[in-house]
This record gives structure tokens, C-alpha cells and sequence, in this order.
């Protein structure tokens, strides 16, 4: 990947693992549409990606299991390794959360129950913010990802950076959020979720 870091593969994978090096793996299996048509890069090892290893390993002589396994992963690194096409799916950055705090007016103080949430993408994306005060849950289907919890958009036009204020939110309180993105030519990126804590 020209200009950015890459990132390999440090143990084995399979349906039902998640996290930064599955996202890894799908931005990786998203450059090449033959392979991973969906370009889905959300952090979790579902059907999709188990179909888009497989056809990875039917193309490279691997028994096509679906799964990162000690045969495949090597390959797969190799393969990351000497890639320059990666990143078609937008690669999302700099999310930040920052909840709001008192605001004083004529000696009353008033609780402000909203987060804003900030982020950047590589390339123009429109964006939304799914959050939660449970934790988010996800689910692949065949070109998007469903995902529980309420939402907040941006204008919706397709740019580098976003910011969504999410409103009425409860004070004192956990929320789990994340950064869902689709690029001009509708590839998605779901970033990993995380949390910020409303003021009292």
C-alpha cells in the first residue's frame, strides 16, 4: 500500500475472529473485486470474508477452507507484503469522540448531553455514526453491514473529513459507537467500536 504502513498478519484467523488484523486482511482481499467483490472491511470474520479467502487460496494452489490458517498465512503476508493496489475501501483515521461539558448560563449550569464525533478517510466518503449505550453488534451481508444501535449522519456529502454531533444523549453514561463510511464507488469501512462517557 503506497504511502501508508502495512500491516501483516501475526496469527491465525477465522469466522468469528475480529479485530485491527482482520480489517487488515479485508482491505487487503478489497483490492482485488474478483476476489473480494463486497470490499467490506469491518473487523469481523464473517461469510464474506471466509468466501474471499477461499477464492484467495483457490487462486494460490491452497485448499480453499475459508479459513487464515498455518498454510495460509504466510502466503497471505507474502502477498500483503508485495501489494501496491490495496485500499479501495476507504481507510478511515483520526476518530475522535468528545463529549460535551456544562455549559454555564447567568450563574445556572445546565448539562449538555451530546458528542461530537470527528474523523478522516483517505479518499471522499459520506459517513455515519451507529451508537449505542449497549454494544454495537454486526452482521455482513452481501454489500453492506448491519449494525444495531441508533444513527447519526453526516450531510452526506462525499469528503475527507466528517463530523457528526450526536444529540439527547444521557448523562453520565457509556456509549458505544462506531464510524461507518462509503466511498464514491460504494465500497464500505466500519471501524472498530469504541466508547466515550457523557459528562454528569
Amino acid at each position: 500500500m503506497t504511502g501508508q504502513s502495512v500491516v501483516t498478519l501475526t496469527r491465525q484467523l477465522q469466522v468469528g475472529s475480529t479485530g485491527s488484523d482482520v480489517s487488515a486482511l479485508q482491505t487487503f482481499l478489497a483490492g482485488d473485486p474478483t476476489i473480494y467483490p463486497q470490499g467490506l472491511v469491518t473487523g469481523y470474520y464473517g461469510a464474506l470474508t471466509k468466501a474471499a479467502v477461499a477464492r484467495f487460496q483457490t487462486r494460490n494452489g491452497i485448499s480453499p477452507v475459508g479459513r487464515v490458517g498455518p498454510a495460509t498465512l504466510p502466503v497471505i503476508n507474502a502477498a500483503i507484503l508485495a501489494d501496491t493496489t490495496s485500499g479501495i475501501a476507504p481507510i478511515i483515521t483520526g476518530i475522535t469522540a468528545v463529549p460535551a461539558t456544562s455549559n454555564t448560563n447567568t450563574g445556572t449550569t445546565t448539562n449538555v448531553s451530546s458528542a461530537t464525533i470527528n474523523w478522516t478517510t483517505n479518499e471522499n466518503a459520506k459517513g455515519l455514526v451507529y451508537y449505542s449505550t449497549s454494544p454495537l453488534t454486526l452482521s455482513e451481508q452481501i454489500n453492506s453491514v448491519d449494525v444495531s444501535g441508533q444513527t447519526a449522519m453526516t450531510d452526506m456529502a462525499y469528503r475527507t473529513s466528517q463530523s457528526v454531533t450526536l444529540q439527547n444523549l444521557m448523562p453520565n453514561t457509556t456509549y458505544y459507537y462506531l464510524v461507518y463510511t462509503t466511498g464514491q464507488t460504494g465500497n464500505v469501512t466500519v471501524s472498530w467500536p469504541a466508547t466515550f462517557m457523557t459528562s454528569i
